[in-house]
């Protein structure tokens, strides 16, 4: 049992998180600009205004990846980067900076993943009603748009929108990132449905623009995983519970974000609930929301427990024991969501499937000898990738696997207290040290997963 031969190995990283040069050379605020200056909402009072300052040092940090032959790189592009006032002139500086970062990766052998949209809105969108106003799917296809005539002719693999369940779940609902909103169900939904045609007519545009665009979509849940695997009951309540779309809210439902984009449709039990509050012309639009993906993605840390209470299909999540295995930032470690989640999304959608975001936050710290050692984060990715290579062997259409991330960054509410990256940095210095585990996963690369 081995991964298939192309497979698509990578790292990752988001716009915000890593450039800095949050106000040089034209680029506006975003709304996550605005939220790090409000009082108490990130957790060390810090910011994106320099991050990893990949803005000056994205040649560093690309030759990192060479010199460990990391051959795919999945980046996001900042809109206010590019669109200072959200639609319009183009700010030919930020375009710029892209233009030099897609030229480094393809002198250095690395392919470009560009990701359209992973969560800096620019704020004067924001405030026009950001995803509530019925026109960001006309300000995001034009800011498409421009990035496939800008970029198209050397970029081919877009992913439209990253993990929309925590740009609304956490930012619409939640209240807890940018723009740190609390609003009703019925706003929830009618935001949550204009993100969708954001996502139908940004692959509509794209496949007009780009010649030979591959398209992926890039969705995140914790998957269900059943209790016990040898009993049919507990498998088929955790594939009932991973794609529930009814409760309180469905923002943090894979199905109501994935069945329009793959199948067309809003799943059923989440239009039991909330398909009074659709827009009128909901159906007509799900022709819009449809269009043929290339691949689809998944961001995958933790998987949650699943047993089956019945004959009847119902079930209940089981705790983890006192004790259980935990990350860094108190996520549990939860290897089988990478065999589960995979499979389940591939027996649902059909479609080639990539892991777009995977890794581990560790205490992670420079020792004497200079060096980071992280064999916790080693061990970590090897249980993760063996239960991918599973899901391969039982027959998923597995494609690739993107580490999240290349380098320590800024991890949104927290700020800089956690510490995903295969590369450490140092924020005073911006130094970077890669740690063991880089050295380690370019060997995974270098066998295709044969050494796990």
């Amino acid at each position: 049992m081995s991964f298939r031969n192309d497979f698509i190995w990578g790292t990752a990283t988001a716009s915000f998180q890593i450039e800095g040069a949050w106000d040089e050379d034209g680029k506006s605020p975003s709304i996550w600009d605005e939220y790090c200056a409000l009082p108490g909402k990130i957790l060390d009072r810090s910011d994106g205004k320099t991050a990893c300052d990949h803005y000056h040092r994205y040649e560093e940090d690309v030759a990192l990846m060479a010199q460990h032959g990391i051959r795919n790189y999945r980046f996001s592009v900042s809109w206010p980067r590019i669109l200072p006032e959200g639609t319009g002139k183009v700010n030919e500086a930020g375009a710029a900076f892209y233009d030099r970062l897609i030229n480094c990766l393809l002198e250095h052998g690395i392919r470009p993943w560009m990701t359209v949209f992973h969560w800096d809105l620019p704020a004067c969108l924001e405030k026009k009603g950001g995803w509530l106003n019925d026109q960001m799917p006309d300000w995001f296809a034009e800011y498409t748009g421009v990035l496939a005539e800008r970029f198209g002719d050397r970029v081919k693999d877009f992913i439209t929108i990253n993990e929309p369940q925590c740009v609304l779940g956490m930012g619409y609902m939640a209240g807890i990132f940018a723009p740190g909103l609390k609003l009703e169900v019925k706003d929830q939904i009618t935001a949550a449905h204009n993100l969708l045609k954001s996502h139908g007519r940004a692959c509509r545009v794209l496949r007009e623009k780009v010649k030979d665009v591959r398209i992926g979509y890039a969705p995140c849940a914790a998957p269900a995983v059943p209790l016990d695997e040898a009993n049919p009951a507990d498998v088929e309540a955790a594939r009932k519970a991973y794609f529930a779309a009814g409760g309180d809210s469905p923002l943090f439902s894979v199905s109501w974000f994935s069945d329009p984009a793959v199948l067309g449709t809003y799943p059923e039990d989440g239009l039991a609930c909330f398909g009074q509050y659709l827009p009128e012309g909901w159906k007509e639009d799900l022709k819009e929301i449809c269009q043929p993906l290339d691949f689809y993605m998944q961001n995958i840390y933790e998987g949650k427990q699943i047993r089956a209470t019945d004959g009847a299909g119902n079930y209940e999540t089981v705790p983890y024991p006192a004790g259980h295995p935990r990350t860094a930032c108190g996520w549990p470690v939860t290897p089988r969501a990478l065999y589960w989640g995979p499979r389940f999304l591939w027996e649902r959608y059909r479609l080639p499937f990539i892991i777009s975001e995977n890794g581990m936050s560790c205490h992670d710290w420079v020792t004497p000898d200079g060096k980071v050692h992280d064999p916790n984060r080693i061990d970590y990715v090897r249980q993760y990738l063996k239960e991918l290579r599973r899901a391969a062997g039982d027959g998923a259409d597995i494609r690739g696997y993107f580490y999240w991330s290349l380098l320590d960054n800024f991890e949104w509410a927290r700020g800089y207290t956690e510490r995903f990256g295969l590369v450490y940095v140092d924020y005073a210095t911006q130094k970077r040290t890669p740690k063991d585990s880089l050295a380690w996963y370019a060997d995974v690369i270098r066998n295709n997963g044969e050494n796990l």
